[in-house]
């Protein structure tokens, strides 16, 4: 618990920390809502941490938005697994105030550093939801101006031609209607963004490319002992109740090779 704490307190001092970046440390690119007005972000990182310290920095990214307040930043989801091997994955999903996703990322990112992990992936992706929206504001005009004529029309016409009147009038305020609804959907698209962070357990080594060799290398023996041993296990677990059967049918048949001698003599 005590351990716990303390990689929660370094995870929140580093993401409140205001001290520069140094320019040699390569770092994610990111996107200012401001530089594209109108664009609906979602963006998506990828962190690898030692598998024990996941939980505590997935706590104190879940603190982080809690702090913002809810106005500006909602927990969405939420997962954490342990699979048979140890290997730990674990994802959190936020809905933040458009101008505050990048800087929580990099906040969210620095955390993460301080916790020995590194950043695996960074991912922004975009909808023009401004050039949506005023295709659908056109298209809901045009609907309510031929919802207009058509009642314009319908005083004079006849109840045949009224029918058909009436049927073209209900078409455009269904137009209408679907119009409204996506615009509204469209705005709350560019009123939060959503952002996303996934874990999974492994060792950052510090001074190389996680592409390196290197790195590939020690993962590779890392994956090839887990291998080794996970068959000789269950090759074990397959032969070993065949074996079983074979000892103790030996036994019994040594047993009985013993008894047939004695009964015969005692027999004579």
């Amino acid at each position: 618990m005590r351990y716990s704490r303390l990689v929660i307190v370094l995870v929140m001092l580093a993401g409140c920390s205001k001290v520069p970046d140094d320019p040699s440390e390569p770092t994610a690119p990111g996107v200012e809502g401001t530089a594209a007005p109108g664009v609906a972000f979602n963006y998506h990182y990828g962190f690898r941490l030692p598998a024990a310290r996941i939980a505590a920095v997935q706590e104190a990214h879940a603190a982080g938005c809690e702090r913002l307040s809810v106005a500006r930043c909602r927990i969405t989801a939420m997962r954490y697994t342990r699979g048979e091997d140890n290997d730990i994955s674990a994802m959190l999903g936020f809905s933040l105030a458009p101008e505050l996703a990048r800087s929580f990322g990099r906040d969210a990112i620095r955390g993460v550093e301080a916790a020995d992990g590194m950043l695996l992936q960074s991912e922004i992706t975009g909808e023009d939801a401004g050039a949506k929206i005023d295709q659908l504001v056109r298209a809901r005009d045009a609907a309510v101006a031929d919802r207009a004529a058509i009642d314009a029309r319908s005083g004079a016409a006849t109840r045949e031609a009224r029918a058909e009147l009436e049927r073209q009038r209900g078409a455009a305020t269904g137009s209408e209607r679907d119009a409204a609804a996506a615009i509204v959907e469209q705005r709350a698209a560019l009123a939060t963004t959503p952002v996303v962070f996934n874990y999974r357990s492994g060792r950052a080594i510090r001074g190389f490319d996680a592409a390196s060799p290197f790195t590939r290398a020690a993962d590779l023996s890392v994956a090839s002992a887990r291998w080794t041993i996970g068959t000789a296990l269950a090759l074990i677990g397959v032969a070993l109740p065949p074996l079983l059967l074979a000892l103790l049918a030996l036994l019994v048949w040594r047993r009985v090779r013993y008894l047939r001698p004695l009964r015969a003599t005692s027999a004579g």
